[in-house]
């Protein structure tokens, strides 16, 4: 039994350097979150309330930060956290994701600039002192925030938000609805509506295989392309010599064809040739040419 944690980021204002706000704003959520405690037995599983136990961390087991660098006159000015301006101008961005440990977790280059090793290694030195300063700051805010809930005696994280309905920001309370005039008012509504300005009865096919209910405008996709129709044209070409040569062929059998009775034999001739051919009735196939 695993937990699947969804995390949903609402953007209130995009001021530039929107990855690495985003990364913190992340990694601080993670942090911050408490769980349902869990107990499991054999394949019983019990999930517990805030109320019968404190909820409990995440195991986080380290924070990648995300460190952008902005490149101008490519590459030759180098700018950390850019802004939404310096954004628009900017000939390339790399951006470095790094633990406190001094690892790598990702690097990602967009732009049109090219970059050399050397430029990479002086980013990825200037990664790791950023994200030391960010971790230390995100640290200290988690324990000011938790000093905070437990000095004044109340509960924090996942417990905190469940009362004050913090997690269903747009959850509303159920309301009776009135349905006894429902059509009247529906009658209202399509009375003061405008007429569309065309009705169709039927669907509108332009084309095989589609169909248009409505207003819109006529769909491309049956039309053929050139090289499409001059295939169309060999195949069907094709098909009509076929059915030709077998019609052809249909003639000639009924013309050698003749009527006899079942008790009599049948007496084929080949006009080329100039031979007769006698069969007996019992030995007649289902056709015979």
């Amino acid at each position: 039994q695993v937990w699947q944690i969804r995390l949903d980021m609402h953007l209130l204002n995009h001021d530039g350097n929107i990855t690495d706000a985003a990364s913190i704003a992340g990694i601080v959520a993670l942090c911050h979150f408490r769980r349902p405690d869990v107990s499991v037995q054999g394949e019983e599983v019990t999930v517990y309330t805030p109320e019968e136990r404190d909820p409990v961390p995440l195991s986080i087991h380290h924070m990648p930060i995300c460190v952008s660098f902005a490149f101008f006159h490519q590459g030759t000015y180098l700018l950390v956290d850019p802004t939404e301006r310096e954004e628009r101008v900017m000939d390339g961005l790399l951006v470095i994701a790094m633990n406190k440990h001094h690892e790598i977790c990702t690097i990602q280059s967009s732009g049109v600039v090219m970059l050399v090793q050397d430029q990479i290694l002086r980013c990825s030195k200037i990664t790791a002192v950023k994200v030391v300063e960010i971790t230390e700051l995100i640290q200290k805010a988690l324990e000011n925030d938790q000093k905070a809930s437990r000095k004044e005696g109340g509960k924090f994280g996942f417990a905190e938000s469940i009362p004050n309905q913090r997690i269903t920001a747009f959850k509303m309370e159920s309301a009776a609805v009135d349905t006894n005039d429902v059509e009247e008012q529906a009658g209202e509504i399509i009375a003061k509506a405008d007429p569309p300005a065309e009705v169709f009865a039927n669907p509108v096919l332009h084309t095989p295989g589609t169909a248009q209910i409505g207003e819109g405008i006529e769909s491309s996709w049956g039309d053929l392309e050139e090289s499409e129709k001059e295939e169309a044209a060999e195949e069907e070409g094709d098909s009509e010599a076929a059915a030709f040569e077998c019609e052809k062929v249909e003639t000639e059998d009924t013309s050698t064809r003749r009527e006899t009775k079942n008790d009599e034999p049948i007496v084929l001739s080949d006009s080329e040739e100039e031979e007769v051919v006698v069969l007996e009735p019992q030995e007649l196939p289902r056709k015979t040419r």
